[in-house]
């Protein structure tokens, strides 16, 4: 970390973040100021980590606003993935891209909680999946992704989906994508029929909410892209450029009946705007139900989309927010400004 501090190399934005004790800011590890004495380095993983560790933002590199691309070397080894179609990348030919397979490792445990291996077979599987669906033959199926034999591939897809390939024709899955929003990663998931989840990656009760969303769709969760989520991420961009005030990607949000109308109630505050819990409990017919509705905002999937950053105090002060209270504050400043 110190060598790429002193390289400002740019190939490790998102890795991690440098924080200076001596002028008690943070920064990207290619930012263009001044170079920092090693003993004074602390480094982070998130920039949340080093927020609540007492540091703010340097304004030259602007380590919470959006990095724009992924690193090359990151964004070149997923396009092998997808040009490859269903062929395995191995180490060494991660060698010959000039690329250690070791740092492949790190970056996608550190952005997508799983080694690139892994996710290679995910986004094999992920195919699999789709064309199993669309009626293609199980033979053509196996070989065409990769696998060598038909055993190793009931395996592999029984591990993530928990179920033989042959039922799978009439099932649901839940594709994931990072994307890299002004207030830090988003992970997105999907499902053929709407956006499903919205969730900051540091967010604590993301474990429990994929866990969740496994049990309400009854459905794997693996890597991807569908036409929902590259419509949700142009309409992203969008919103938080301040240009974009109503979401019109579909969403899918399954719950229990109260979370379901606090949710639907959610949706109906209007931009820029904020509600109190206990006015939006009387709003749902639930008066002096503030706890409850304030614990159903806590369990919303679908961030920002469903505004629960819009719900605050009685006294106008901001409550709670499962991403962070700079975060909910920052939303609402956006809102309002625009």
């Amino acid at each position: 970390m110190k060598r790429a501090i002193h390289n400002r190399d740019k190939s490790y934005e998102g890795i991690f973040y440098v924080a200076v004790k001596s002028t008690n800011i943070f920064c990207r590890p290619g930012c263009p100021a001044r170079m920092p004495m090693e003993k004074n380095m602390v480094f982070y993983s998130t920039a949340r980590d080093a927020l609540f560790a007492g540091y703010r933002p340097c304004k030259k590199c602007k380590p919470l606003e959006l990095s724009g691309t992924l690193p090359a070397w990151v964004k070149k080894l997923m396009e092998k993935v997808e040009t490859l179609e269903g062929k395995r990348i191995r180490d060494r030919e991660i060698r010959i891209m000039g690329i250690d397979p070791a740092r492949a490792r790190r970056y996608f445990i550190k952005h997508y909680g799983i080694t690139f291996h892994a996710y290679q077979r995910s986004r094999r599987l992920s195919d699999a999946f789709t064309k199993i669906r669309e009626g293609n033959k199980l033979d053509e199926v196996i070989f065409s992704n990769g696998y060598e034999s038909h055993s190793g591939f009931r395996d592999a897809f029984g591990k993530v989906f928990g179920k033989p390939p042959g039922k799978t024709k009439a099932d649901e899955c839940i594709v994931t994508s990072l994307y890299q929003s002004e207030l830090g990663p988003l992970i997105l998931g999907a499902t053929s029929k709407g956006i499903c989840l919205v969730e900051f990656s540091d967010r604590r009760m993301l474990e429990y909410q994929l866990k969740t969303l496994r049990k309400r769709f009854d459905a794997a969760i693996i890597p991807g892209e569908n036409k929902h989520i590259d419509h949700l991420k142009a309409e992203l961009n969008e919103y938080f450029a301040g240009n974009l005030k109503t979401f019109k990607v579909p969403i899918v949000y399954p719950g229990t009946e109260f979370q379901m109308k606090v949710w639907d109630n959610l949706i109906k505050i209007p931009y820029g705007r904020t509600i109190s819990y206990i006015d939006l409990a009387e709003k749902i017919g639930l008066k002096g139900a503030s706890r409850a509705v304030g614990t159903a905002n806590g369990m919303n999937r679908i961030g920002i989309i469903i505004p629960c950053h819009r719900v605050v105090n009685k006294n106008g002060q901001l409550g709670g927010y499962g991403g962070g209270l700079w975060r909910k504050q920052w939303l609402l400043d956006l809102e309002k400004s625009h």
